[in-house]
């Protein structure tokens, strides 16, 4: 029985993708000009070359291997003082993220449900299994079969991605220079395809040929019935899924693809079954309309707005300096209001119905979308705009900014800890490449070495943020946490802050590259030298990481004699300052 039948032809844009991710592992990277008297020199972005970005840990096993190494080294020895020292450490837990993946995924499958390619074919294929079967008991088995083929197909799809690439290559997704700009094409390609220029679909031969073999009957047939759907729905799903995939491969965790996958065909696989159970719900459902392709050309609206999160990540990693906060802000904002038009019908794209009247679901829509974009536009003149800033570029991007430094931050204590460094120290080394991602009224200091000087000259303890160019959540605690007055009070004036940013690309000099014997990689890149020590040293490579060290890099110790533990990201302002107090009480004592 031929239940589907389409006969559009994948575009050559699915052809190019296979062949970027299977071969386009490598990355540009920005080479720093040499530092000549103290003073750092621009980065061109027409030097830049494609090459590996190492990752610091390989995996649970090299990590527990250089832990246990340091354990021994740190009992026959005292540790020593500088990067990379072996020594056994507080550890810090890696941030869960499955859950949010398959949350994301099935979002994503409900979402896909409501699509014109799958919400017609609800109720054809219950009836089809209603009729064929005979009786509802085997109806609901069917139905069960179908369902569970569904997800078997998808979760397989996911762990084939984890299987071909493995967790060190989707580690290096979030970073990744050519994956960052393939994400962003296809995000846009994605968006264009919702919005309705084309349809991205397999060949049809492929479906057709799964029909045929849908005709068998049995377990088999039924399985081949399921695969028939992920094909003709292709058009509907593939965004969906490909942006899935791109977010759950940039966690950068091996089960990632597979988790999201999971989630996305639970949601999808969810409907048939249920309706199968009770067949006249679907008197209930609302009748296909234009009212699904409105969803596909919203979608296709967030599709190219989430696109531009990764053209962001490429421009801050490589210096590019040119997509700037108030830029990404106002393509967010146009984006916002032409999507606002659309939902009230002032906007009409030539495949659309026409809207005679507004629906209470339109309505509410246009007002969340109206409203959010209204709260935008004060960020294009520096507001810190909180419950959206981990997306945005930092802050220092913005050009014209009308916020204040947080009240309590007094300047004459920083300025005075500046006037007190001697000239010897020399200027801050790589402060010229991480203008783009400082905290306004914070001085931070970019080389470990040269923190430990000026922790010893200004009798300060040193705080180390392990933090990076694409780290969401480092700029969340930034714009959240750092700029609560109290928290910004204590890193103002009782520490040397320590920014070590992880994914900064630019090569080390010839003779500062070493071949790390914590990962066994030959790390060639400033950031990879600060994730290796964050890996080795602090057993974590997750951002942010904030460490308290002395000025002899050491770990300040609490009133028990215990390592004060380093910190991930605490949103709890309360809970941040006493882990801040602690450790300025330690360096007292």
């Amino acid at each position: 029985m031929k239940l589907f039948n389409k006969t559009n032809w994948l575009p050559s844009a699915l052809a190019i993708v296979t062949v970027l991710i299977i071969f386009g592992i490598n990355a540009p990277k920005p080479v720093y000009a040499e530092q000549k008297s103290g003073r750092d020199t621009t980065v061109s972005t027409g030097d830049l070359q494609f090459t590996d970005i190492p990752t610091a840990a390989d995996s649970i096993a090299i990590r527990k291997k250089a832990a246990d190494s340091a354990a021994k080294a740190a009992a026959a020895k005292p540790a020593a003082a500088k990067p990379g020292a072996a020594e056994n450490t507080p550890s810090s837990e890696k941030p869960k993220t499955l859950w949010q993946i398959f949350i994301f995924g099935l979002l994503g499958g409900f979402t896909a449900v409501i699509l014109p390619c799958i919400y017609p074919l609800l109720p054809l294929t219950i009836s089809f299994f209603t009729k064929k079967s005979g009786s509802r008991q085997k109806a609901i088995g069917q139905s069960l079969i179908y369902g569970a083929s569904i997800i078997v197909i998808y979760v397989t799809l996911g762990l084939l991605i984890s299987i071909i690439f493995g967790s060190d290559a989707l580690n290096q997704l979030a970073t990744n220079g050519i994956f960052n700009i393939f994400f962003f094409l296809l995000l846009i390609v994605f968006g264009i395809s919702f919005l309705g220029a084309f349809e991205i679909t397999l060949p049809s031969s492929l479906a057709n040929k799964l029909d045929e073999n849908a005709d068998k009957g049995g377990l088999a047939g039924i399985f081949f019935m399921a695969s028939t759907l992920v094909v003709v729905s292709f058009s509907c799903t593939g965004p969906i899924i490909g942006t899935l995939l791109v977010d759950a491969a940039s966690k950068g965790d091996r089960l990632g693809p597979a988790i999201g996958m999971f989630g996305f065909s639970l949601a999808l696989a969810l409907p048939f079954t249920i309706f199968a159970l009770f067949p006249s719900a679907l008197k209930s459902l609302p009748k296909s309309g234009g009212w699904l392709n409105s969803v596909k050309v919203v979608l296709g609206f967030l599709e190219l707005a989430f696109a531009l999160k990764f053209l962001s990540n490429v421009d801050l990693a490589y210096h590019w300096n040119w997509f700037d906060r108030e830029i990404f802000l106002s393509l967010w904002i146009a984006i916002g209001l032409l999507m606002g038009l659309y939902l009230i019908g002032k906007i009409k794209f030539s495949h659309d119905s026409d809207v005679p009247y507004l629906t209470i679901p339109r309505t509410f829509l246009a007002i969340v979308v109206f409203a959010f974009v209204i709260y935008m536009v004060p960020g294009l003149w520096g507001a810190p705009l909180k419950s959206i800033s981990a997306f945005l570029p930092p802050e220092a991007t913005q050009d014209f900014n009308l916020s204040s430094i947080p009240d309590g931050a007094g300047a004459s204590s920083g300025a005075a800890a500046t006037t007190a460094i001697p000239a010897s120290i020399g200027e801050r080394k790589y402060v010229g490449s991480y203008t783009r991602i400082t905290t306004r009224g914070l001085d931070a200091w970019y080389d470990y070495d040269q923190a430990l000087l000026v922790s010893k000259v200004v009798h300060k303890p040193i705080l180390i943020d392990f933090t990076g160019f694409n780290c969401v959540n480092c700029r969340k605690m930034e714009a959240n946490v750092w700029s609560d007055p109290e928290v910004f009070k204590r890193l103002k004036n009782n520490f040397v802050l320590l920014q070590l940013v992880v994914d900064d690309k630019a090569a080390l000099q010839p003779q500062e590259q070493f071949v790390s014997d914590y990962s066994g990689k030959k790390i060639t890149t400033l950031g990879g030298k600060w994730s290796d020590l964050e890996a080795k040293r602090f057993n974590s490579n997750s951002q942010p990481l904030y460490v308290m060290l002395d000025s002899d890099g050491n770990f300040l110790k609490d009133a028990s004699g215990k390592d004060i533990p380093t910190s991930p990201a605490d949103y709890d302002i309360a809970s941040y300052i006493k882990f801040l107090d602690s450790g300025i009480a330690a360096f007292k004592k």
